[in-house]
């Protein structure tokens, strides 16, 4: 079964969840946000099995950049969809899914535990 890895190629995070993945020898697919966009059915997939918390990166300079309307609409799930829809930057990353396991943001002994 193979690993599909969403994120954007220039984060350092994401970069170095590529490097344990091909040190690992597992294969996976790289959905490119930037260019391939995000899924909104993926999104609420995500915000109901991780919560919005994990899935919304709120430390990021596109977040903050918000307006206030803006960020009071990130607090709810439905609108933060559209939100993540349009701003994919603001996706915490990268996230991993494997079958029904899925992995947000990039920490070696979750990955080991869940991908090896």
């Amino acid at each position: 079964m193979t690993i599909h890895l969403y994120g954007i190629p220039n984060c350092d995070t994401v970069k170095k969840a590529r490097v344990w993945l091909d040190a690992q020898g597992l294969d996976y697919t790289f959905h490119d946000y930037k260019k391939e966009g995000a899924d909104p059915a993926k999104l609420e997939a995500w915000i109901a099995a991780k919560g919005l918390d994990t899935v919304l990166n709120k430390r990021g300079t596109t977040f903050r950049k918000l307006s206030d309307a803006e960020k009071a609409d990130a607090g709810d799930s439905h609108k933060a969809v559209t939100l993540l829809v349009q701003h994919p930057s603001m996706i915490k990353r990268p996230v991993a899914e494997h079958g029904s396991t899925i992995l947000v943001g990039f920490k070696e002994d979750e990955w080991s535990a869940n991908l090896s």
